[in-house]
């Protein structure tokens, strides 16, 4: 009687569903590999650590943050896209901080749209992007996305009706869940759909860092008139190893901004200030850390990549993220091969349907555990495959 009907509507987020049934198993003496959640499993780099330490000292930082974010944070993000991206930013009026960029993703959708409104999310895609779009009272259609395109949108599945009723499109490069990355021509695309249609964009860059063999993730501030209709969403969780601090960053379009910022002030304080400053003193610096730690997950995927391969499986090597996104046996759906993966061979994955219908026929597996433990998964896979299950 007191839960609301948008609440009774919204199924449980399928990750902590995976990490109850880990625990069950894990209490049982099973020996579970999680592969499921996302979260970087490396050390947040020392020195952003030391900073905090200083900060937490100073009386002044136990005070409420501004509600836009601390100066020196905002600066420092300017200064960060400045010098990755060659963007110049305003501090006042182009940059907001956020408590992590899935509360940030959540509440813009809050400030932008009305009940009624149709947000663009890509399918397979980020799982909060439908969820907000629900709790806020919107309507999701599917930007569509498959492998043979590369992951890359298709506008031009779009009918004219969902172009027209659509106030918001969001996209993710380097994608969650695919890996897929894209060169800056898919952005100049996005952007003048957006504009002929009149739509404003979320660009969400969580891991706009995390990348391999020389390639650098653009931003889609580095479009021409961009500006004019988008923001995009930067976070330190996956790049600097920083996911339970709980601090991000949205840059771009003033008027989008202000909305996200009044609707913000409204409900929260903006994240401790100790905290803020840490993140500053990390997108000051010469990112050295961030690029040791993309090594260590370029090992990672290589194992995996060349494991899977190995056991059959479809699988494209990825540029960027901390996943990876195979292609699994005919004759399965993406929840059945999840759910005998983890019963019979304690390997925790994400099904492909987490993430849109376009998901089915995938999972996605992360690469936050070290290479000793992806070695396991592969032998693991390879004891499932005896059962004529793996498709080798």
């Amino acid at each position: 009687m007191y839960v609301s009907d948008k609440i009774k509507e919204l199924p449980p987020y399928l990750f902590s569903r995976f990490q109850k049934r880990k625990e069950e198993l894990r209490e049982q003496g099973i020996d579970v590999i999680d592969l499921g959640i996302g979260a970087p499993d490396l050390p947040t780099p020392k020195f952003i650590i030391d900073k905090l330490c200083e900060e937490v000292q100073n009386p002044i930082n136990h005070k409420y943050s501004p509600y836009d974010g601390s100066r020196e944070f905002r600066e420092a993000v300017a200064y960060f896209y400045k010098d990755h991206y060659g963007v110049e930013l305003d501090p006042e009026t182009e940059i907001l901080a956020v408590i992590g960029t899935k509360e940030g993703i959540a509440n813009l959708i809050h400030a932008v749209i009305n009940p009624g409104d149709t947000v663009l999310i890509p399918d397979p895609g980020y799982p909060v992007y439908k969820t907000a779009v629900h709790l806020a009272g919107g309507k999701s259609t599917y930007l569509p996305l498959d492998a043979q395109n590369d992951y890359v949108p298709k506008f031009n599945e779009l009918s004219d009706p969902e172009k027209k009723a659509s106030k918001l499109m969001f996209l993710n490069y380097p994608s969650n869940p695919t890996a897929a990355t894209i060169e800056l021509d898919t952005l100049v695309e996005a952007i003048t759909f957006a504009r002929s249609n009149q739509i404003a964009v979320v660009h969400d860059a969580a891991y706009d860092l995390v990348t391999f063999d020389g390639y650098k993730a653009p931003s889609i501030l580095q479009v021409p008139h961009a500006k004019e209709l988008a923001v995009e969403f930067g976070s330190l969780s996956k790049s600097f190893n920083m996911t339970g601090w709980r601090i991000g960053y949205v840059v771009g379009n003033k008027e989008l901004i202000k909305a996200l910022h009044t609707y913000k002030s409204n409900i929260d304080t903006s994240q401790f200030l100790a905290i803020q400053k840490a993140a500053a003193h990390a997108l000051r610096s010469d990112l050295s850390h961030v690029k040791k730690h993309s090594e260590i997950f370029k090992t990672r995927m290589e194992r995996m990549y060349q494991g899977l391969q190995e056991l059959g499986f479809e699988v494209e090597k990825p540029r960027g993220s901390i996943f990876i996104w195979p292609k699994i046996p005919k004759g399965f759906t993406s929840a059945e091969f999840a759910e005998r993966l983890l019963e019979e061979v304690g390997i925790i994955v994400t099904p492909g349907t987490a993430f849109g219908p376009s998901g089915e026929g995938y999972i996605r597996l992360s690469l936050s555990v070290q290479v000793e433990r992806i070695d396991e998964v592969i032998r693991r896979m390879k004891e499932f495959n005896c059962k004529g299950v793996v498709p080798s």
